[in-house]
């Protein structure tokens, strides 16, 4: 039977090219409200989350430019992409040539976006596997480098999510956040290592330009 979340993710989005990450396809909405008043309707729920995976955000954008332009990041590694959303940073590694990524998020319908996206990217997309649940209390994933796109916009997550990467960059996993200036990201934490002009839409952001950081947490830190 084919899943719901397919078929109103296949309803309510088109496959497309990226702003500014035009070797990437996803398919995206065009309008927020709307949709997330469909997604309250589908589930019964008016608490639904918002549908973060039918739009590219500016964190994982520009995390998509840095790996565009450092590919040697992830290239042959295993990527985790935290908090996935659309699967924009598994699929953007992927394209870098990481050998596997897993994207995690605890949203029914960012899962089926992220196998579409997957089938997109054609034979590299089946290096795509996914985990349903809230990770931020396990163990730190079996990976070499984490992407964590845009996911410091509420305290609450702001403050599970910093020990979390903490305790994976001790083990020895390289970690990677792209932020548009979220009023919670702990920049005191990060390294800058790449900033981009990226296009969002005025749906999400304040301006359809925008400007992101791709950072690196520092060394010596703990949780």
């Amino acid at each position: 039977m084919a899943s719901p979340h397919r078929a109103f993710v296949l309803r309510h989005t088109r496959l497309q090219q990226v702003p500014s990450l035009e070797e990437v396809r996803l398919h995206l909405a065009e309008e927020v409200l709307p949709l997330w008043r469909d997604v309250q309707v589908e589930t019964g729920d008016d608490d639904s989350p918002p549908p973060y995976w039918a739009f590219a955000w500016g964190g994982g954008l520009a995390i998509g430019r840095y790996l565009r332009d450092h590919p040697e990041t992830v290239a042959g590694k295993r990527v985790f992409d935290f908090a996935a959303g659309s699967g924009i940073c598994a699929i953007a590694a992927l394209t870098a040539g990481a050998a596997h990524a897993v994207c995690a998020d605890i949203d029914p319908f960012a899962t089926a976006a992220i196998k579409l996206n997957a089938a997109a990217l054609g034979a590299a997309g089946k290096h795509v596997s996914i985990v349903r649940h809230d990770v931020l209390d396990d163990d730190p994933p079996d990976a070499d480098v984490i992407l964590a796109g845009d996911c410091w916009y509420a305290e609450g997550l702001a403050e599970r999510v910093r020990p979390w990467l903490l305790r994976a960059h001790a083990v020895g996993i390289e970690v990677l956040a792209g932020d548009p200036g979220r009023r919670y990201t702990p920049t005191d934490d990060f390294t800058e290592v790449g900033s981009y002009l990226v296009r969002t839409t005025t749906e999400l952001e304040d301006q359809d330009r925008k400007q992101a950081w791709v950072y690196r947490l520092k060394a010596g830190l703990t949780a």
